[in-house]
């Protein structure tokens, strides 16, 4: 195969950047090559809005041939949450013919070394981010994410986070030389020498099984790790979220084929009307490596049953906050209603559980009883989606029936703080769009215990009251063991419980974030920064990203011979 693009052109192209990204994750500073303001795109390449919202257009009701072996039907189905029947149609594959067509190139990809593959990621994901305008629009009508979430987070976030596997694939890989020259003295006799070759060496086929509320931001860690890595990388999309990443599939493709490689490396395994193909492709013998983000069911039988793999999950958790006091009752109580409401709470990321004493909490405003603190909150969260174009900006769309019905189930549970209502979408009509729930429930109360230690996704929020502090440490410390969490927050002034806090969240392996009252959100990670989930409670057996997330995608092989 011609390469019209070189190895040393992409080095030369991106070389930098990979440094960059390797001094970030060091350095744990902020930095993105990633412009998150829409006007930033239309130059050097890049599509601007317009364009970006034709290109999409475009797609409507297209057939979106990748050119990949094994095609034997075409499918699709997907309906946007804004109540828009997308009518795109994916290829669907013959796994039999797709996997081996899938490992034919392996081998050059291996042997290509762990820096032109980087490079070759990179490129990519510039390709990617040159599009970001026609990606949101994918992602926004597959999440129901609005426009500028979907913008942000499918767009530069999602690329932050795959350049951020990739620095970290690049740093194992290369943690190891190349050759070395093995020398041991004999004593009086000949020294023994060796000379030694080793060689990263990928596990086999990479399977992404995509999610349907972050399919960018979720798929493309494991997605370029792998790659990354040298594995070839199959991606099978959620059934309603496949456009943004068979986008990424035909990038992927198209660059790798331009460079030399075989496109085959990257495959997409797009699905009938309930096929449900996940369970076939997790145990086919060639998939050796998968990353998954979902139900902790479905996660829970992968790591049972996938034993041929190795398994990377996130999935669903009990996020809590402890209450105790603050400086800053205001910017409290804003900060927590933006957390509540944006996406509707469809994050993993998103507050479930806020514990407050049940004597109340002490602030620069005055002591704040339980039932003040939670009307409080309520009235913050009202007020800040009590615009409705302001609202419909935040909230986007609920993603699934599913969703809707646990809102409207959640009223009966306890007693409501505030409730939900419905606001109409006016460039959106079919929008399913609900504001927040907060219902009030006992902690020392058995009967309310199945609500507040269930994972309820969705716009619906608890405030549990708990008898002191430390039993708040204590209900956080058990739901992060018996049910884990993607986030923790705490509010407190009080030097001990901090500490009691921050020990019960070391102990149990939960990501914490302390007395947030500015544009800092509970449920907001930072790539190269922050790390997404710990892989130390049961909400995900790995974090995203650190060099755990990459070390164990391939092995190093080592062939030595007599100097």
């Amino acid at each position: 195969m011609t390469a019209a693009l070189s190895a040393h052109e992409l080095i030369a192209r991106h070389r930098s950047t990979l440094d960059q990204a390797l001094e970030a994750i060091r350095t744990r500073a902020y930095w993105s090559p990633h412009p998150e303001h829409p006007k930033a795109y239309g130059e050097h390449g890049s599509l601007d809005a317009a364009a970006g919202k034709a290109a999409f257009d475009a797609l409507l009701g297209s057939r979106l041939d990748l050119g990949q072996p094994g095609t034997d039907d075409w499918v699709g189905g997907e309906t946007s949450p804004y109540g828009v029947d997308l009518g795109v149609t994916y290829p669907h594959a013959d796994l039999d013919v797709l996997l081996p067509a899938m490992k034919a190139g392996q081998r050059a990809w291996r042997d290509a070394g762990a820096e032109q593959r980087a490079v070759v990621c990179l490129e990519i994901l510039k390709r990617i981010s040159d599009r970001t305008h026609e990606f949101a629009h994918a992602v926004m009508h597959t999440s129901g994410q609005a426009f500028m979430m979907a913008f942000q987070a499918g767009g530069p976030h999602a690329q932050d986070r795959g350049l951020e596997a990739v620095a970290y694939a690049y740093v194992e890989q290369v943690r190891t030389p190349d050759n070395a020259e093995w020398t041991k003295p004999q004593g009086k006799r000949d020294p023994l020498a060796m000379t030694k070759q080793f060689t990263p060496v990928p596990r086999g086929i990479g399977l992404v099984i995509g999610c349907n509320t972050f399919p960018t931001w979720n798929g493309y860690p494991g997605l370029f790790a792998s790659l990354a890595t040298g594995n070839a990388v199959l991606v099978k999309p959620h059934p309603r979220a496949v456009l943004p990443l068979a986008l990424t599939v035909r990038v992927a493709r198209e660059v790798l084929a331009e460079t030399g490689f075989d496109p085959n490396l990257v495959a997409l395994a797009a699905e009938r009307p309930g096929e449900g193909i996940a369970k076939t492709l997790a145990t086919r013998p060639e998939i050796r490596i998968i990353d998954y983000t979902g139900s902790t069911e479905f996660g829970d039988w992968l790591e049972a049953n996938a034993r041929q793999a190795q398994v990377y999950t996130e999935k669903a958790g009990v996020n809590t906050v402890v209450v105790h006091s603050t400086a800053d009752y205001k910017g409290m109580l804003s900060n927590l209603a933006f957390s509540l409401s944006l996406y509707s709470g469809q994050m993993c990321t998103t507050p479930q559980n806020l514990l407050v004493p049940r004597e109340g909490i002490s602030t620069d405003q005055g002591p704040k009883s339980y039932d003040e603190v939670v009307a409080d909150l309520a009235k913050s969260v009202d007020g800040l989606l009590g615009d409705d174009a302001r609202a419909n900006a935040l909230l986007g769309a609920i993603v699934t029936p599913d969703v809707k019905a646990r809102l409207e189930a959640a009223a009966g549970l306890g007693e409501v703080a505030l409730a939900s209502r419905e606001i109409t979408n006016p460039d959106f009509p079919g929008a399913v769009v609900r504001t927040p729930v907060i219902v009030k429930l006992d902690g020392a109360k058995p009967d309310d215990e199945a609500a507040y230690m269930s994972e309820c996704f969705g716009p619906v929020s608890f405030a549990v009251a708990v008898d002191s502090p430390s039993d708040a440490v204590e209900l956080l410390r058990r739901t992060v063991r018996e049910k884990g969490a993607m986030t923790v927050g705490a509010y407190t002034n009080d030097p001990e419980v901090e500490q009691d806090v921050r020990e019960a969240c070391l102990e149990e392996a939960a990501q914490l974030s302390l007395n947030l009252t500015g544009g800092v959100y509970v449920n907001q990670t930072a790539a190269f920064s922050d790390f997404h989930g710990s892989g130390g409670n049961p909400a995900a057996s790995a974090a995203l990203c650190d060099g755990a997330f990459v070390a164990n995608r391939f092995r190093v092989v080592e062939v030595r011979r007599e100097a």
